[in-house]
């Protein structure tokens, strides 16, 4: 039947080239969706029959170039892709629903690679559904067209949102597995199989890794997957009890994960490794939560992140939630078994500043509280079946060619940064550790244009010889190694964050400035945009991600000093990913805690002392109602060692310890940790 349905849709699709039966003004779009279709129709003959994957690497890429070059950004201001261009072709209102459907419909690319023929009906049918209505005498009337969209989204986020709930916990999701267990270094082609986009990017990382030597390799897979044992270890859960962990990670890195899975089965864990996901039912904006290729156009993806403004209400909202409740609890077991993400994140693209596109689809008032509800209540489901205080994580990343032509060497350097011996981190973050546990305060300022001058407060020790403030991180969950950090006391903290330029979830922010109140964002401010609206709708969407204001979750010191002396070196200090950035200085995450939705087991810190700062008076609320605890993000902001003027402890009798000045650790015990910052100019 999936098959018959699929017949009939392609050639129904395929007649619309021969007819004009819509208004002139639509004939030209409904004509390249048709030929879209058709395109993907050739496209699957040639995967079904096996002809695809004998094709040489140069017809492959032309095959990729084919299937994506509509929305490269030198083609974008021309597609229909592109709102603003559908709404000035197709007028206001029909332009944002019919590029809503364009978009959606390229998810039929990888939906044809991973042969999810029920998919294509679905999107097919959609198209013909909609051209029909073009087709009467009239134009269809725009709340007629909504229409159709919301129940194509009602009545299939029941096949769409239950599969991404089995695509996470499930290993017989095995379409990337596969893909990436038979991959061969000498044969790069596979890259092409996957039907995400391939930049140069993902092919001359895969490139480089299969010109590094068998040792590096394993090297590399092996910090990968010990950091995610250990992240276990650290915090007393039992990964015996656990089965399946999930690999996020981007397309070149097959080599190193295809060790990483042979190292977790000998764990006992197997993998799954799921698409970011391309529907509007299922993406969380223009976040990639999964694994992917490259990005064909940044713009596209930011100008569609709240395409679910079409059709986003309350009873959609209840209607998702109940799939996903209903297929974790018909597959309990499987998600009991999950253990969390192992994530290799690739940095060093150049970074994106978007352009408000005003014809862009942007949720209402209403629709974004929905949006939070959702968020809260979907996080509240998962943590049912997947609990958090059993499950962990670990994240490393490394450098994307684009990075510069000296790619090959900061890849080495980003290597031995990543494989830091930890016990000689271990040491000197404890004497940092030592001094903070006798402050009730930190003081941190701001130098050379920085405006920082913010008080965080830290929580009370009742039994200091058993209990600690901050945790001592050495390469586990987070990799590499080199921070300490705690969760504040809200009330009391204060004052204001600034940092003149840095890159948070890919995008860009300059003169970005928070203020906070109680430990709670009472303004924010950038510069990005002419016009202060637009700066605080930037910050609004992407960094509070539309909360109304975000608490101070976490408050760090950043120790790596030999990453931050190879950022200067290669002049990279603006591409590097959170994950790094965040150890090279003192770093501030507003949103949920690093303990979310674990806070109650015990957590210790190599010398055997708890760390009590756990929670914070937010999180607590989840003692009373637990849709009031959690945010549901957690945003790093790090200010760079040389925008540092100082970072003092003050303890409750007056007296000041001053850890850090002038971008230097000077605390008695910490100066070993100078010495790569001496040896920058050698």
């Amino acid at each position: 039947m999936i098959e018959e349905r699929y017949e009939l849709a392609v050639e129904r699709i395929h007649a619309i080239k021969e007819e004009q039966t819509v208004a002139q003004s639509f004939q030209d779009y409904f004509w390249k969706m048709s030929d879209f279709v058709m395109m993907i129709d050739e496209l699957r003959q040639c995967i079904c029959d096996g002809r695809y994957y004998a094709l040489e690497c140069s017809a492959l890429k032309e095959w990729n170039l084919r299937l994506y070059k509509d929305i490269f950004p030198e083609n974008y201001k021309e597609s229909y892709a592109n709102p603003a261009w559908a709404a000035e072709r197709l007028g206001d209102g029909y332009g944002q629903a019919l590029s809503f459907l364009y978009t959606e419909l390229r998810g039929a690319i990888v939906y044809t690679f991973e042969k999810k023929t029920e998919y294509l009906d679905i999107l097919y049918e959609l198209l013909i559904e909609i051209y029909n209505q073009f087709e009467a005498e009239e134009t269809p009337d725009i709340k007629s067209i909504k229409e159709t969209i919301y129940w194509y989204a009602s009545d299939y986020c029941d096949v769409f949102a239950a599969d991404r709930v089995l695509e996470q916990i499930d290993p017989q999701q095995d379409f990337a597995v596969e893909l990436i267990k038979h991959s061969s270094p000498e044969d790069l082609r596979y890259l092409y199989f996957f039907g995400e986009y391939i930049s140069e990017n993902e092919w001359k990382t895969a490139k480089h890794l299969a010109e590094l030597p068998e040792e590096t390799i394993q090297k590399m897979a092996d910090v990968y997957t010990e950091g995610y044992r250990i992240g276990f270890v650290n915090t007393g859960k039992d990964l015996s009890k656990k089965s399946v962990v999930n690999i996020r990670y981007v397309l070149g890195f097959e080599r190193v994960v295809k060790k990483a899975v042979e190292n977790f089965e000998k764990m006992g864990l197997k993998a799954t490794v799921y698409r970011a996901p391309v529907s509007v039912l299922t993406r969380r904006q223009h976040l990639k939560i999964g694994y992917y290729g490259g990005i064909p156009n940044k713009q596209y993806e930011y100008d569609h992140k709240d395409d679910q403004g079409l059709f986003l209400d309350k009873q959609f909202v209840e209607r998702k939630l109940e799939v996903m409740k209903t297929t974790f609890e018909q597959n309990r077991e499987l998600a009991a078994g999950f253990a969390g993400p192992a994530c290799i994140e690739m940095f060093g693209e150049k970074p994106f500043v978007p352009v408000q596109n005003p014809q862009a689809i942007r949720l209402s008032d209403k629709q974004e509280k929905l949006s939070l509800m959702y968020d809260s209540r979907s996080g509240e489901i998962t943590n049912t079946y997947i609990r958090g205080d059993e499950r962990s994580f670990t994240i490393i990343a490394y450098p994307a060619p684009e990075i510069g032509s000296r790619y090959e060497e900061i890849f080495d350097e980003i290597i031995k940064i990543n494989t830091l011996d930890a016990k000689i981190y271990e040491k000197v973050q404890q004497t940092l550790i030592d001094a903070l546990d006798k402050g009730s305060c930190v003081r941190i300022l701001g130098q050379n244009g920085n405006k920082t001058d913010l008080t965080v407060q830290l929580h009370k020790l009742d039994d200091p010889e058993k209990e600690t403030i901050f945790e001592n991180c050495v390469a586990d969950v987070n990799i590499p190694v080199g921070e300490v950090f705690t969760s504040p006391v809200l009330e009391g903290t204060s004052g204001v964050l600034h940092v003149s330029r840095v890159y948070l979830n890919e995008l860009q922010y300059k003169d970005l400035e928070l203020t906070f109140e109680n430990g709670m964002i009472a303004d924010y401010t950038c510069k990005n945009f002419e016009r202060d609206l637009e700066n605080k709708e930037y910050i609004r969407d992407n960094v509070l991600h539309r909360h109304p204001t975000l608490p101070l979750g976490e408050f760090a010191i950043g120790t790596n000093t030999t990453a931050y002396v190879a950022a200067k070196k290669y002049g990279i200090e603006e591409k590097l990913p959170i994950l790094i950035a965040e150890k090279m200085g003192p770093h501030f995450a507003v949103g949920d805690t690093c303990y979310s939705w674990s806070e109650d087991i015990k957590v210790y810190n190599p010398d055997g002392k708890e760390i009590i700062a756990r929670d914070n008076s937010v999180s607590l609320l989840r003692k009373e109602d637990v849709s009031k605890a959690y945010f549901h993000c957690h945003t790093d902001i790090t200010i760079p060692y040389e925008e540092l003027k100082s970072i003092a402890v003050l303890s409750e009798d007056g007296t000041e310890t001053v850890l850090l000045e002038n971008g230097r650790f000077v605390l008695p015990g910490t100066e070993i940790l100078n010495e790569p910052l001496k040896n920058r100019h050698k």
